[in-house]
Formats: structure tokens, sequence, C-alpha cells
């Protein structure tokens, strides 16, 4: 009893140390995306604020162009050499970008080298949380018990909004209680990136005190986390694709770009926008489990559907619905029914990708078809969005969101629920 007490306890460190290292490299990513509301006049010269915001989204999509190149370099450490290792590199290559783009002087003062170096941080943080979906995501469905896989895997996206959750957090003190509008243009959103750099310092030390799985030690001698070996799974790799496409495009839409739609479209003021960000996404956080859990009991494959289903009938009516609003109340309980439509995705796709590959190319299996889903459709979602509106076009936008959940879920709706097929029992058999 002692011992299972004892093997259940050190199960438990190792997810709530994976998940707070990938608490902090989020929040690191995402702190870009909220405060570029403030710091998009410090790097690019005077014009229109749709203009600006054009230029700093270009970045942003710029920096998923890395993550790829992150999912297949991190998912091969974490093949070839372990999951503990290929986590703290990749948190520690997060810290760098950070503190980068908190020392980056303006545009005033260097000019042109400033968005030069802006775009190198964004780049060297793209390739780091490229790398920290598919080991993290590997990491938690490797150390989660077999009835319990859907419920600890969702703290994946737990964390990653939870990241999010914290840059809102810090922008709503320093908006209300700290600095005033003209400081936090001028200087003050460098504060979060400092405080992102020494949170990865942080997370670095807590991951360097993690477990190897035991997934990975059973199959270290033959692990390969090739290109080659993940191209021996053709099916899984499209299905990855696939199930990404719709729902990292909705994720994006109700996340990052919900601030700007917030304030560009539907007309709310900054603080009021980041406070309607902000309690919406701490409800979809606290949801993820509880999505998660009940994939332990009825399958992954119906959450699924239902999101496609959902998000296929109801995007073009809540985005429309938002955008003819100027009510602050109205628009979170819109931004709340996409979020929870969006939950029947974001709290198991982790846990679903894991248990289509083996262990010896899980990381790589799950990290790169990923990443390169997201960079091509969900690091591009603002970006999008944006260049709709300038053309006078902004309803555009929702029809292209809806297409795209409407394709993944034409995948939910062929593909085997991996519950009841997954590659990790593989694991236990072995075991």
């Amino acid at each position: 009893m002692k011992q299972e007490e004892k093997i259940s306890g050190s199960r438990l460190k190792s997810i709530i140390g994976g998940s707070i290292g990938n608490l902090v490299e989020w929040y690191d990513w995402y702190a870009y995306s909220a405060f570029s509301l403030y710091f998009s006049g410090s790097f690019f010269p005077e014009s229109n604020k749709t203009a600006q915001l054009l230029n700093t989204a270009g970045i942003f999509a710029v920096g998923f162009l890395m993550r790829p190149i992150g999912g297949w370099l991190f998912g091969g450490i974490a093949d070839q050499i372990g999951r503990k290792k290929a986590m703290t590199l990749s948190v520690l290559l997060m810290s760098f970008g950070s503190l980068l783009i908190a020392l980056t002087p303006s545009y005033s003062s260097i000019g042109v080298l400033a968005p030069i170096l802006l775009l190198l941080a964004r780049l060297l943080q793209g390739l780091s949380v490229g790398g920290e979906y598919g080991v993290s995501a590997t990491y938690l469905s490797e150390m989660a018990t077999e009835n319990r896989r859907g419920f600890y895997s969702s703290f994946q996206y737990v964390t990653l909004v939870g990241g999010l959750l914290i840059a809102l957090g810090i922008q709503l003190v320093l908006q209300k209680l700290i600095l005033t509008e003209m400081q936090l243009q001028t200087w003050g959103w460098r504060i979060p990136f400092v405080i992102g750099a020494i949170l990865a310092l942080v997370a670095l030390y807590l991951r360097s005190n993690l477990h190897e799985t035991e997934a990975f030690e059973r199959t270290k001698k033959k692990s390969k986390g090739t290109i080659l070996l993940l191209m021996q799974h053709p099916k899984a790799i499209l299905l990855v694709v696939g199930m990404t496409l719709g729902g990292t495009l909705a994720f994006y839409t109700y996340t990052n770009y919900m601030q700007k739609f917030l304030v560009n479209t539907v007309g709310l003021t900054k603080d009021v926008s980041t406070l309607i960000s902000f309690v919406s996404l701490l409800i979809f956080v606290v949801l993820q489990p509880f999505f998660g859990a009940l994939s332990d009991r009825i399958g992954r494959k119906p959450l699924l559907i239902g999101f496609g289903i959902l998000g296929t009938v109801f995007t073009v009516p809540i985005l429309t619905a938002l955008s003819q609003t100027h009510s602050a109340w109205i628009s979170f309980f819109l931004l709340m029914s996409g979020l929870i439509i969006v939950s029947g995705y974001t709290s198991i796709n982790a846990i679903v990708k894991a248990e289509l590959f083996p262990a010896e190319v899980r990381a790589l299996g799950v990290g790169l078809p990923y990443a390169l889903t997201v960079a091509l459709f969900g690091g591009t979602a603002e970006y999008i969005a944006l260049w709709f509106k300038d053309a006078g076009h902004e309803s555009y936008f929702y029809w292209y969101v809806t297409g795209c959940i409407f394709i993944s879920l034409l995948v939910y709706f062929f593909m085997k629920d991996t519950k009841k097929t997954s590659r990790l029992n593989e694991d236990l058999k072995q075991h």
C-alpha cells in the first residue's frame, strides 16, 4: 500500500512539475499577444492602428513558422534522449527569447533593427513552444494512469490557457493599479517579458528535478524519433492534421484574436476587453478537467464530434452577434459560448494524439504534424481576420473558421475512438 502511495505521489509530482513548466512556457508565448496592443507602436513607424496590429500579428504568425522546426527538433530529442531533457531545453530557450523582447530598444531609438530583433526573439520562442506541445503532451500522457488519461492530459490546455491568464492578469494589474496607458505604451509593456524570463528560470529548475517516464525508459534503446520512422505512421499523421485543423483555428479565434476583436470591432475599451477575456478564459480553464474526465467515461470521439457539429453550426452566428453588439455582458456570454464549444477539442486533443503513436516516436509524432497545422491555421488566424477586416469583408473570416471546423468534423466522424485503440496500452503490455 505504501509503495502504491509512493508511486502515486511521484506520478502526481511529475504531472504537476511538467504542467507548471508548460504554464510558464505558454505565458511567455502569450505575453506577446496580450501586450501587442501596447507595444506595436514601439517597434513600427506610425500608421493607422489596424496596420500596426497587422505588423505585430505578422511577426506572431512568423513565430508559428518555427513551431514545426521546434516540433521536429525537440520531438527528436525527447524520443532519443528523453522527455525530461527536451522539456528542460525548451524552457531555457523560451527564457532567452522573452529577455530579448524585454531589452530591445524602440524603433525611434535603433530604427529597423528594432523589428528585426523582435522577429528574432519571436523565432526563438516559436522554436521553443513548437517543441513544448508535443513533448509535454507525451510526458503527461505517459505519466497518467490508464483510466484517468483524459483527466490528466486535460491539464495540457489548463496550463496552456493558464499561461495566457497570467499574462492577462498581469496586464489587468498594470492597467488598473500601477501604470497609466501612456506608461504602458512607452515602457510598461516590457515588464511582463522580464517576469516571463524569470519564471522560465524557475520552470527550468522544476523540470530539472522531474522523473523520466517509464515508457521512454523501456524503449530508449530502440528509440529513433526520426522523420523516416514517423513516416511509417501516415494514417496517424493525417489524423493529427485533420483533427487539429478546425480545433486550433477555433481556439486561436476565441483566445488570441478575441481581445483585438473586442477592441477593434466591438468597440470596447482595452481594459474592458482584457477583463472579459480574463474571466471567460478562467471559466474555460476550469472546464477542461471536467471534459477530460468525461472522455475517460464515454470516450474521446463523442466530445470531438460534439465540438465539430456545434462549431460548424454556431461559429458564424456567435461571431456575427459579437460584431454587432456593444454590450460587455453580451460579448462575455457570446465568447463563453464559443469557448464551451471548443472545449470538446481542447480538453482531449493532447491525449488523442498521444494515443495514436508508439512510445519510440510519440513525441515527434504528436509534435511535428500538430505544429505544422497550427503554423498554417492557428498562427495565421489573427492575421487573416485582420486582413479581411482591413479589406472590408470581416464576415468572410467567420465562414473560413466554420469551413475548417467542418473538415475536422469529417475526420472525427470517420476516425476510431482512441480510448479503445490507444497505443499507450502497448506500453503497459511491455511493462
